[in-house]
């Protein structure tokens, strides 16, 4: 174990702090970097994670986080992306309840929190991986590289690439993990026998807690695994002080080659055994719950791994790497999405962007050599453990052990930038004590990129704050990318904006012609503004890409439905509900198809079917009681009405429905009580005040008939039917006043 302090330390243009001031500052340079996303709203994967996920509800039993995924799709289901992290869900669900339901803020300050708290513990990681595991007399851990420790950490806290994983509410489970992975390594130093030479001495008990730390961090997210790696390799380099230079070069050249005696006197082989095991049991058990096969992507998610040769995968997946280690160094072009052309492949070795491969791997072997043959064992030991933080943590991302489910991802960099930060504040250091002339310039340079990293992140978590100025953020980085464009177009066409979201659909469709979701929404918005027969093409080439898209075809019928294309429209509606058997909507519309061609029964059967998927599915309830009146079936009208309002006693289309029956069958009091709870919900109603005005003109309570009247034609002139019946009691009004005595 290294006892000195680290010879660099002292030049680093920053003020030795106390341990609990340097955790205050990096906390606070945290906390000032992504403060205005507090109060941001759910964007872009937040609403499947979060909004639509049913596993948050008080009213979901808990056990159903352990058996479903992420999203809350049952693991076994095909469509489950396999993504296990129950304790990120929980915490999902605490702030539900803390909250009363699902305001974002609480979900937003909880990641700030988490992300000042972990920048202000890679202090101890930091120090322990530059200075070495160290303590005094009294059994305190030392920290021999205070100025470099707290650079990275800075560095660390204010780093625009963790945006993504701070200000969207989805990132909870990469910061989740990664605060179990500091917890996971900081418990396995403390294995170790406090202010003791001998390293053959060492705690079982912290082994087996720092195991099951790691199985919390897999908990929240499967890149938690990867701690062992880095455990390992810190044991292996600090605690049996290992030179792996040498040791590689014994093994190779077989001279006084390592005996398993020597292993087992350290100690090192038991603690490899134990977390070798550890790490076994968490794969297996992960396979186990996962339903033992991987998740199924495709093509669009990972073009690389589809191309058609090994050449060009591998060459496609080293380009990738390039990409994210130049996040790292460049964090300016950042994108929530990057996928769908936004990186087109390499497929040729005479592309300009191999250059970028060249590079990455000339700068990484250069760092290896450094770390690996440099005579400075200081100098080794950082650049080894800079290195193994960097790449250990992005291995589940590597796309070398299975596939992976998108392209460039900056959420899974937060771990992995923590070894970017330790080897950039190790090279300031490096510099200061070489180029003692240009200390201030370095100090001012230090102090401007940060200023800068702050700026960056400010502007990045500002962005993130709602959808509409997330998705056109990405239009200026990836201009390619057709979800981009999917993506804001859905945006403006929730907002009202239907005119500019036909734009950005159309571009989304003519990037990647095989869009079936951008297909949809342009063909949904053709359909309302009665553009059918375009609507009809793009709807039936979705369906013939993608058959088993139930929306589509269920948006297909009521387009063929429009152009009275009435079997057409049928079979549509059926081959939805085969691809989705549970499908509320699908039968509502079906039902309103059967009613046009007065196929009643069938109707009437169909709507039954849409309740009994969706109790709450209030215009399936609303047209079977308006189809039984019209049909003079008044007495059913009435019972469905009746157990339409027990399951939603404030609606009140249903409640103008059913007061209208009754008024029919003469239930006058309680066809009025009913007409005017619907008012009291919706006082604007026209129609309700008019169809009011009718039953008390048959009522004979005049006076009241005339003043809803009134009331109807002051909301609505134009009211069929509603001026004719008022101009009739006025006459009649004007004889009773001529003929009273």
């Amino acid at each position: 174990m290294a006892l000195s302090e680290v010879y660099w330390d002292h030049q680093i243009p920053l003020p030795k702090l106390a341990p609990v001031q340097a955790k205050a500052t990096v906390a606070l340079v945290a906390l000032l970097c992504f403060i205005n996303s507090y109060d941001g709203e759910f964007v872009f994967d937040d609403s499947e994670a979060i909004v639509n996920n049913k596993d948050l509800k008080p009213t979901t039993p808990l056990n159903n986080i352990w058996s479903n995924d992420f999203w809350g799709s049952n693991l076994s289901s095909n469509s489950s992306h396999k993504s296990y992290r129950p304790l990120t869900v929980l915490t999902f669900r605490l702030n539900y309840l803390l909250a009363g339901g699902l305001h974002p803020v609480g979900f937003h300050v909880l990641n700030i929190i988490l992300h000042a708290v972990i920048s202000a513990l890679m202090i101890d990681v930091f120090a322990i991986l530059i200075g070495g595991l160290a303590y005094d007399e009294k059994g305190v851990k030392l920290n021999n590289a205070p100025k470099t420790s707290l650079l990275a950490a800075l560095f660390f806290a204010a780093h625009p690439v963790h945006t993504e994983s701070v200000a969207g509410i989805v990132g909870r489970a990469d910061l989740l993990c990664a605060l179990f992975f500091q917890l996971s390594f900081l418990t396995y130093c403390k294995a170790f026998n406090r202010g003791s030479e001998r390293n053959d001495r060492f705690s079982v008990h912290w082994v087996v807690v720092s195991l099951l730390l790691c199985a919390a961090a897999m908990l929240c997210k499967e890149q938690g695994i990867t701690v062992l790696g880095v455990n390992a390799v810190f044991d292996v380099l600090l605690i049996c002080n290992v030179n792996v230079y040498e040791l590689s070069q014994r093994l190779l050249l077989r001279k006084n080659p390592l005996h398993v005696s020597e292993m087992l006197r350290t100690g090192l082989l038991m603690r490899l055994t134990l977390m070798g095991l550890g790490g076994l049991s968490m794969l297996y058990a992960r396979w186990r719950i996962m339903g033992t096969g991987p998740p199924a992507f495709t093509e669009v998610d990972n073009p690389a791994s589809f191309a058609e040769n090994m050449f060009l995968r591998i060459v496609n997946y080293n380009y990738y790497y390039s990409l994210n280690a130049w996040l790292l160094l460049c964090p300016w072009w950042l994108c929530f999405d990057w996928s769908m052309g936004c990186v087109p492949l390499i497929k040729s070795v005479s592309d300009w962007r191999m250059l970028w491969l060249l590079m990455m791997w000339c700068i990484l072997i250069g760092l290896i050599s450094q770390a690996l043959c440099s005579q400075d064992s200081q100098k080794r030991r950082t650049l080894t453990l800079g290195l193994v933080l960097l790449v250990v943590p992005f291995l589940p991302a590597s796309n070398i052990f299975f596939r992976v489910g998108f392209v460039i991802a900056e959420r899974v960099l937060y771990l992995s930038s923590a070894g970017y930060c330790l080897l950039l504040a190790y090279s300031l250091g490096h510099c200061c004590c070489r180029w003692t002339r240009f200390r201030k310039l370095l100090c001012v340079s230090v102090v401007a990129l940060l200023c800068v990293c702050v700026a960056r992140c400010a502007l990045r978590s500002h962005q993130w704050r709602a959808e509409q100025t997330l998705f056109t953020s990405a239009l200026s980085v990836c201009p390619l990318n057709a979800k981009v464009h999917y993506n804001v177009g859905k945006n403006l066409a929730d907002r009202g904006n239907s005119t500019a979201a036909i734009g950005y659909y159309r571009e989304a469709v003519r990037l990647h012609p095989t869009y079936v979701h951008a297909m949809n929404n342009l063909g949904n918005i053709l359909k309302e503004r009665n553009e059918l027969i375009e609507a009809e093409k793009l709807l039936s080439k979705a369906v013939s890409i993608q058959p088993d898209f139930a929306a589509a075809w269920m948006n297909l019928g009521i387009v063929q439905n429009s152009l009275q294309k009435f079997e057409e429209a049928e079979q549509s509606y059926w081959n939805a509900i085969r691809f989705r058997k549970k499908y509320p909507d699908c039968y509502y519309n079906l039902g309103r198809l059967y009613a046009d061609q007065n196929r009643h029964v069938d109707a009437l059967n169909a709507w039954r079917n849409a309740t009994m998927l969706k109790p709450d599915h209030s215009l399936a309830w609303n047209n079977m009681v308006i189809l039984l009146d019209n049909t003079g079936n008044l007495g059913q009208a009435e019972l469905i009405g009746r157990e339409a309002l027990k399951l939603l006693p404030n609606d009140h289309t249903i409640m103008f429905s059913l007061a209208n029956v009754l008024g029919k069958l003469q239930k006058y009091k309680e066809s009025e009580g009913f007409f005017l709870h619907a008012l009291r919900i919706n006082p604007n109603a026209a129609s309700c005040h008019g169809n009011l005005a009718v039953l008390y003109h048959r009522w004979g309570k005049l006076e009241l008939a005339k003043k809803h009247y009134e009331l109807s034609l002051k909301l609505d002139p134009e009211a069929p039917g509603t001026r004719d019946n008022y101009n009739m009691l006025r006459r009649k009004l004007d004889q009773l006043k001529q003929s009273a005595p």
